[in-house]
């Protein structure tokens, strides 16, 4: 019995770990480091079109002119680009808007903070491209506006230390991903070094600010995900990671904005935060470009919502931004099976709803052996309390007894915690589901409250702002506990019965969508406790195991 009860205390404390975490956030500033052009740098610009050879004859003649913005559109956002170097000057997402009123503005992933620090801005050879060369859009483009099906692109050229540079992008109208191709010249005399960084930046806004939704740099080193969450330390030493980086940029539980080279290779990813706004850098190899020769580089870059199958669509390496923890292949089945329900209900609540259902239901059978132990158990306490009180200055001897009593009656301790310890995967699994799940993000479940105006759950990815479903998941902990035996050692006793405080105060704060999954799953706990109840009452009391015949435990405890 101690050490079933010892077992099952761990499980608790290690979930009461889990979700007692919480992230503090805390901003200060930073500023890069930028160095300006050098005169022989100066000099060779200006003498590149006299030099150009005939391997740079496909770039077109270079005439520097004022930066404007481009404005693009497509079905899912609205984007502003500066033709004085590339960066984003703003990117408006259609679909998603920042908070549950239906007239709250739309999210913008590049605000005017954001913009400040240059989203998708180039850094060559340490240099701002945006700011230390000189730039022209190629050809008259006014804008590009695509509609259900259609691709765009556009281009810019300029000189940056001393280099030619074009930057060559492409949109399209199903997706986030934004692609790019530069193109590097050497229009010098002499080979020259040259290292390229992709810039991508994020402001704090585009997460709540919850322990559930907060910001963090991201990156994804060798196939596996490594973040860094702790604003201290980005907005003091940073991060920086180097190998092969498949994607890497700032993200939110909901929102990315990330570079994805298509060398992944020998790339290194820095990490800052500067005031408000998470800034990420990342640096391809070095290139040696000959005198005259010219290299192309491949970039994408994924700026919206962590929408899966988008994600899947555009890179297999960023479904891994949408982090389903050890259980993820669980968690990918789950999330499967939320939407098949909420594609029939069109609910996302009720789908939570019968998906805790579905998932009793699978684990029925072992749940009632859990139940059938807990009650065998339960009969035997009376046993265990004579042992105990004859036994307590005699530990050893004690445990002996009791040891004897189980087998006597073949009992096995053990038996009531392996169920639970096999559903938990399954709980971990729904657990990061539920929380990383974008289609949960402003998803309304009973968005008034009963007979009132009151809003309640209006937003699934949200905390129960009157707490209703967190206390009443309480109180069916409570009724849980007091349906099972209980501890027989007083002290966990004492700390079972604070075990539901201590979750309904750690629930206070979850994710409703994640309250109302426990508070059913309680629910149809507490009625199969009470059918195999009263099922155990018709039946008659356990007997031992040989028979009939008191063995010596028994016996003991009756002297």
């Amino acid at each position: 019995m101690q050490e079933n009860k010892n077992l099952i205390l761990a499980v608790v404390l290690c979930l009461i770990v889990l979700f007692g975490w919480g992230y503090f956030a805390e901003f200060m500033g930073w500023a890069p480091k930028q160095q300006p052009p050098s005169q022989k740098a100066e000099q060779a610009a200006q003498e590149a079109p006299k030099k150009e050879t005939p391997q740079m004859a496909e770039l077109p003649v270079f005439t520097p002119s004022s930066g404007r913005d481009l404005n693009v559109q497509t079905p899912l956002y609205d984007a502003i680009f500066y033709t004085g170097g590339g960066p984003l000057r703003s990117f408006v997402l259609k679909n998603y808007r920042s908070g549950i009123v239906p007239d709250s503005p739309l999210v913008n992933m590049v605000d005017e903070r954001t913009a400040r620090v240059a989203p998708l801005g180039l850094v060559i050879n340490s240099q701002p491209s945006w700011s230390t060369g000189q730039w022209s859009l190629d050809g008259d483009v006014p804008g590009i506006d695509l509609k259900e099906g259609q691709k765009g692109e556009f281009a810019i050229s300029g000189l940056v230390d001393g280099l030619r540079i074009q930057r060559r992008f492409g949109v399209d109208a199903a997706t986030y991903l934004i692609t790019e191709k530069i193109t590097v010249a050497n229009p010098g005399d002499h080979s020259r070094s040259v290292k390229v960084a992709f810039t991508q930046a994020m402001d704090s806004s585009q997460s709540s600010g919850s322990q559930y939704d907060s910001m963090r740099v991201a990156w994804d080193l060798n196939g596996s995900l490594d973040d860094e969450t702790s604003s201290r330390t980005l907005e003091t030493t940073g991060v920086q990671a180097s190998g092969k980086i498949y994607w890497a940029g700032p993200m939110s539980t909901y929102f990315l904005a990330a570079v994805v080279p298509a060398n992944p290779d020998d790339a290194t990813v820095k990490g800052l935060l500067q005031k408000t706004v998470y800034r990420v850098s990342l640096e391809g190899e070095e290139l040696t470009l000959a005198a005259g020769e010219q290299r192309e580089i491949s970039v994408s870059y994924w700026i919206g919502p962590k929408d899966r199958k988008m994600l899947e669509a555009a890179s297999e390496q960023l479904t891994r931004s949408i982090d389903l923890g050890f259980f993820s292949g669980i968690g990918k089945i789950l999330l499967w099976l939320l939407e098949f329900f909420q594609s029939y209900v069109h609910n996302w609540g009720l789908a939570i709803i019968l998906l805790t259902f579905l998932i009793k239901a699978v684990f029925w059978p072992l749940t009632a052996k859990s139940y059938a132990s807990m009650e065998k158990m339960k009969q035997l306490q009376p046993l265990m309390l004579q042992i105990r009180e004859k036994y307590k200055g005699n530990r050893e001897e004690m445990n002996r007894e009791v040891m004897a009593l189980y087998k006597t009656y073949g009992v096995n301790p053990a038996s009531g915690c392996v169920p639970i310890l096999i559903q938990l995967p399954v709980f971990f699994g729904l657990y990061q589901a539920l929380l990383s799940s974008l289609a949960l993000r402003h998803a309304s479940f009973i968005t008034y409250l009963p007979g009132t105006d009151i809003i309640w759950l209006a937003d699934l990815s949200a905390k129960d702002p009157l707490y209703i479903t967190p206390i009443v998941m309480g109180i069916t902990m409570f009724l849980q506990q007091r349906m099972s035996p209980p501890p027989a050692d007083p002290m966990q006793a004492k700390i079972m019965m604070f075990l539901p405080l201590i979750f309904t105060v750690l629930f206070l704060n979850f994710p409703s969508g994640l309250v109302i999954y426990w508070l059913v799953n309680n629910v149809l706990s507490i009625l199969q406790q009470w059918l195999m109840m009263r099922k155990t009452k018709k039946l008659r009391p356990v007997a031992p195991k040989d028979g009939g015949k008191k063995g010596k435990t028994e016996k003991s405890a009756q002297n």
